[in-house]
C-alpha cells in the first residue's frame, strides 16, 4: 500500500504535468516514461537559439522521489551533453536539484538550492534559459 507521502507526490506530479501541458516552456516538453509511473517523466529540451546548444534536441529523464516535493528530483540525460554540469554519466548537477538546506562544501547558499515550492516548470527554466544550456 502507498503512503500517504506518496499519495500526495503523485497528485502533485498528475497537477504538474497537466499545467506543464497547459502552459508549456519554449524549448522543454515533458511526458511520463510508462503511463503508469507518474514519478519518471521523459523530457525533451531543443538548445536554446544563439547557444552552442541552438537546435540541438536533448532527451532527459526526470526522476521524482516518492517525497516530492519535500526532495528534489534527479535529471540524467540520455543524449550526449557536453556541459560542465553534466556528469559523463548523463547526471545533471545544478543547484535546484540539490537537497534542500544549507550547502556543506559552502558552495551554494540555502536559496539557491531546492526548495519545496519548486515545480518542474521552475527547473525547466533553470536548465533551458539559466544554467544548464546557455
Amino acid at each position: 500500500m502507498a503512503s500517504a507521502s506518496t499519495n500526495q507526490a503523485s497528485l502533485l506530479l498528475q497537477k504538474q504535468l497537466k499545467d506543464l501541458c497547459k502552459n508549456p516552456v519554449d524549448g522543454f516538453s515533458a511526458g511520463l516514461v510508462d503511463e503508469s509511473n507518474i514519478f519518471e517523466w521523459s523530457v525533451t529540451i531543443i538548445g536554446p537559439p544563439d547557444t552552442l546548444y541552438d537546435g540541438g534536441f536533448f532527451n532527459a529523464i526526470m526522476s521524482f522521489p516518492p517525497n516530492y516535493p519535500n526532495s528534489p528530483p534527479t535529471v540524467k540525460f540520455t543524449s550526449e551533453v557536453w556541459h560542465p554540469n553534466v556528469y559523463p554519466d548523463g547526471r545533471v548537477c545544478i543547484s535546484i536539484l540539490h537537497p534542500p538546506g544549507e550547502d556543506p562544501n559552502g558552495y551554494e547558499l540555502a536559496s539557491e538550492r531546492w526548495m519545496p515550492i519548486h515545480t518542474v516548470i521552475h527547473i525547466a527554466y533553470q536548465i533551458h534559459f539559466t544554467s544548464l544550456l546557455s
